[in-house]
């Protein structure tokens, strides 16, 4: 078999996965199904690779190349197809528009329709139905995302109104990928709420996923959609359209946002019944350490690859544009990021279009954050590890069952600092780090305050939080309403309620918390009058 007979072969295997019909010109049968694909179909500039036809009607062309060809020289061929599809076989008003180039491995579309048509790369080929829709408008989306009226800046921050605006001139140059850099505390989600609401109204878009960490931030994020009382027609988000929070593996066709984590969704694509809620109570960050695989998708004709215009992602730790990429690669989307500390990779993710950078320096210089104070509290052990000699007895504690058993050390056990709370658990380091800063508290922390204020430590992993907590009410001499662990295993208390309590009740006034430690996380939660340290 010839390379490009192999590229036809897995050409027709996507088409026909997507919904089309494929046939041989000599087999023609244009009623045989919605979108037909036909075959070397003869043109007046020469026979296509494939013809496509939606209800009959001629309406784009696919160009077959052989596996490793570079596509954007194809470009020009596709074109002169359109432009040689006899008379005879148009019924529309307007020309066909759709020219797709593939080798069954890469495959790149483009809307003639669009005001600078530019070819992009796509996961597989479009639904037939979707064509139909996008061919019976009279506007692109591209080209409606040029004509947004001007934002209205009622009620919207500064460094708010700048983030819209600056995210509508990429979105008007089509740019694909935007970045906004936003400190905490600046109102990202008020930000993306804001932009999704124009986005349906004066752009249509049809439907918008809305990405977040873990289900507790999907949940606070759809609270943030029921409040959010749109600037021009007074009402609220949702009861102009249906906001989802995905719970289940099912997508509400009538939502025109859907909240949910990428654990879902990666899960959706490959098809399973269902997924464990339990596993969206954990941040990615515990998720996808770095030894992980890349996480591959095929192609899922009930979650097409046209499913959403939109893809925002909303704090998603930096794994989302590594290790589950190819989950956003999938659709062919815009896709959004916010954050508060952009790293290296999902800058380069977005194609360094930064369309907004908000630090916490300016915020504070605002008055939206205040400023903080680094009381660093350092232990030998921290700092350079530390070695246990043999001969010495140990406690070894199962990972799993948190089963301890003894056993004396036949040679001598030597540990880096990065081991410590990981391989290693060392309780006199965290008991010494928690009894310093008790005793320094109230003379050098908080010189004149007599209650603890509300404090949030950060641990490694979850069996790191119970050691701490056990050891903060041991050396606070307090119960257990003192001090209490907030992560995915907390169990009898829902989340939300434990940090409804943190934030408004007298107890606790110590919580034990699994985050990632970034100036982001630190600001967020200092949001709720707490101090931040990590042991």
């Amino acid at each position: 078999m010839k390379p490009e007979e192999k590229a036809r072969q897995r050409i027709d295997q996507l088409l026909e996965a997507a919904g089309w019909k494929v046939q041989d010109y000599q087999e023609l049968n244009l009623g045989a199904s919605l979108g037909v694909a036909v075959r070397e179909f003869p043109l007046e500039t020469g026979p296509t690779d494939y013809l496509l036809f939606l209800d009959r009607k001629a309406i784009g062309v696919v160009e077959a190349k052989p596996v490793g060809t570079t596509l954007s020289g194809v470009a020009e061929q596709s074109e002169i197809y359109l432009t040689g599809i006899p008379e005879n076989l148009l019924h529309e008003q307007k020309p066909p528009a759709f020219a797709y180039e593939s080798t069954g491995i890469e495959t790149s579309f483009r809307d003639l329709e669009d005001p600078h048509p530019q070819s992009r790369r796509i996961f597989a080929f479009h639904k037939p139905e979707i064509l139909m829709e996008w061919f019976s408008k009279k506007q692109t989306l591209r080209e409606r995302l040029r004509k947004m009226p001007p934002l209205i800046t009622e009620g919207l921050r500064d460094c708010q109104v700048e983030a819209i605006q600056n995210l509508e001139k990429s979105f008007a140059d089509a740019k694909p990928r935007a970045l906004i850099q936003m400190a905490s505390g600046g109102g990202k989600t008020y930000t993306a709420v804001s932009f999704i609401y124009r986005l349906i109204k004066f752009a249509n878009a049809r439907r918008i996923l809305f990405l977040v960490d873990r289900s507790n931030l999907g949940r606070q994020s759809r609270r943030e959609f029921q409040q959010y009382i749109t600037p021009d027609d007074g009402r609220k988000f949702t009861e102009l359209y249906n906001v989802q929070h995905l719970t289940t593996n099912t997508l509400d066709p009538v939502s025109r946002v859907c909240i949910t984590t990428i654990q879902r969704l990666y899960s959706m694509l490959k098809g399973e019944p269902d997924f464990d809620a339990e596993l969206e109570e954990q941040s990615i960050f515990q998720l996808s350490p770095l030894e992980e695989k890349q996480r591959e998708v095929t192609y899922n004709p009930q979650i097409p690859i046209e499913n959403f215009d939109f893809i925002i992602t909303d704090e998603c730790h930096r794994s989302i544009y590594d290790l589950w990429r190819q989950v956003l690669d999938y659709f062919d989307a815009f896709i959004i990021g916010l954050t508060a500390t952009p790293s290296k990779q999902t800058l380069g993710f977005f194609n360094q279009n930064l369309v907004m950078e908000y630090s916490h320096e300016r915020g504070v210089a605002d008055g939206v954050n205040v400023p903080y104070d680094v009381y660093r509290i350092k232990t030998e052990i921290t700092e350079k590890g530390s070695k246990i000699e043999a001969g010495y007895y140990i406690d070894k504690r199962d990972k799993l069952t948190r089963k301890i058993r003894w056993e004396q050390l036949v040679e001598d056990l030597e540990y880096e600092p990065s081991q410590l709370d990981r391989s290693v658990v060392a309780k006199d380091q965290i008991r010494t780090v928690i009894r310093t800063f008790k005793e320094k508290l109230f003379k050098e922390i908080f010189p004149g305050r007599t209650e603890v204020p509300k404090t949030l430590v950060f641990a490694k992993d979850d069996s790191h939080a119970e050691d701490i907590v056990q050891i903060v009410r041991e050396e606070f001499g307090k119960g257990n309403e003192f001090c209490k662990k907030i992560t995915y295993k907390t169990m009898g208390e829902k989340t939300e309620d434990l940090i409804a309590s943190f934030r408004n009740a007298y107890n606790p006034r110590i919580v034990i918390a699994i985050m990632n430690r970034s100036p982001a996380a630190i600001t967020d939660w200092a949001r709720m009058g707490c101090r931040c340290a990590t042991v």
